[in-house]
Parts: structure tokens; C-alpha cells; sequence
């Protein structure tokens, strides 16, 4: 008889702000920049067994600015930046006028996560650097934290619910995450 397939744990990530810097409608691999600590943190969610989910609003394709091969070929550059490490990618390429149920602060990206990747949703988190990463984790009841790189800084005075952690970067948010368990 098969073991039953056991559910892990996962950090939903945003990309812009989060993982690498901030452009505005990056739509091209050589003008992504990856953060320096951005490689370590994701190993030490990786060395705790958890799954690597990026979750990201790329509305530029909604807005016809680039097309969602553009979007899939900067994911490629970030999975050959940071080998091993990143599970799956899910985008809304939907304008935020649309009103789509994967646009974050809406949960669609992270409930499609849970079903493709049998993911512990209870024990996992979201880490970005907007306000809308904060909601859309307390909207799907996951631990959450606001990274103050990309938009942090300037977002965290407008927070109206404040995430369970608030770190300087990623890393910094990984041995936070980490120290709980």
C-alpha cells in the first residue's frame, strides 16, 4: 500500500520588491535584479522542507505594455539565478480594473498554489513588500510578512492590519520565520 503523499508547508513570495528589485513593468531577464540575500533566505526556507511559491500581479499584460511569454521568460532568468530553489511561479496578467479572483489581494493565485502543490496551507506564510500581500494572506488565513525593501518602507505606515513580522529584506524575514519553529 502507497503512503499518502504528505502536505508541506509553503512561503508564498512576491517577486517585485521581494525577490529582486523593484522596476516598474519589468518585462525583460537582463534588467531583473536579483537582491543579494535573496539566494540564502530561499535556502533557509528550503533546509526547513518548505515548498517555494512565487506569486506575483503583472499587470503590464493587462495593460498590453508585455505579453505573458515576457513574464515567463524573466521566471526563467530567476530560476537560472537561483537554482533548486523556486517550486512553481503563478502571475495575474489582469489589468486591476478587471476584477479577477487571482489579482492579489484576492486569493485565487494562492488557492490554485494549494490544490497543484497539496500545500499545508494552515502552517504556510506570504512575504512581500505591499500592502496587498499582507491582505491577501490574512484573506486566505496564512502567516504573513512585510519585507521594507521595494515598496515596504513607504507601505508600512499605511498597513490598517500589521503582518505577524516585519523585516528589514527577505532574509532578514526567512531567520524571523525560522526562529518560530
Amino acid at each position: 500500500m502507497d503512503e499518502p503523499i504528505q502536505s508541506k508547508a509553503a512561503i508564498f513570495i512576491d517577486r517585485d520588491g521581494t525577490l529582486i528589485e523593484e522596476v516598474d513593468f519589468l518585462s525583460r531577464p537582463e534588467d531583473m535584479r536579483v537582491f543579494t540575500f535573496s539566494a540564502q533566505a530561499l535556502r533557509l526556507f528550503k533546509d526547513q522542507d518548505y515548498k517555494i511559491i512565487v506569486i506575483t500581479n503583472q499587470s503590464g499584460v493587462g495593460r498590453g505594455y508585455f505579453n505573458a511569454d515576457d513574464v515567463r521568460s524573466v521566471h526563467e532568468a530567476l530560476t537560472a539565478e537561483l537554482p533548486g530553489m523556486i517550486d512553481a511561479f503563478y502571475f495575474c496578467p489582469h489589468h486591476p480594473d478587471d476584477g479577477c479572483s487571482c489579482r492579489k489581494p484576492s486569493s485565487g493565485m494562492i488557492e490554485q498554489a494549494v490544490e497543484d502543490h497539496d500545500i499545508d496551507i494552515a502552517n504556510s506564510w506570504i512575504v512581500g513588500d505591499k500592502t496587498l500581500d499582507i491582505e491577501t494572506g490574512l484573506n486566505i488565513g496564512v502567516s504573513t510578512a512585510l519585507v521594507l525593501t521595494g515598496y515596504g518602507a513607504s507601505h508600512v505606515k499605511d498597513l490598517v492590519r500589521m503582518p505577524d513580522i516585519v523585516a528589514d529584506n527577505i532574509l532578514e524575514a526567512a531567520r524571523q520565520i525560522i526562529s518560530r519553529y
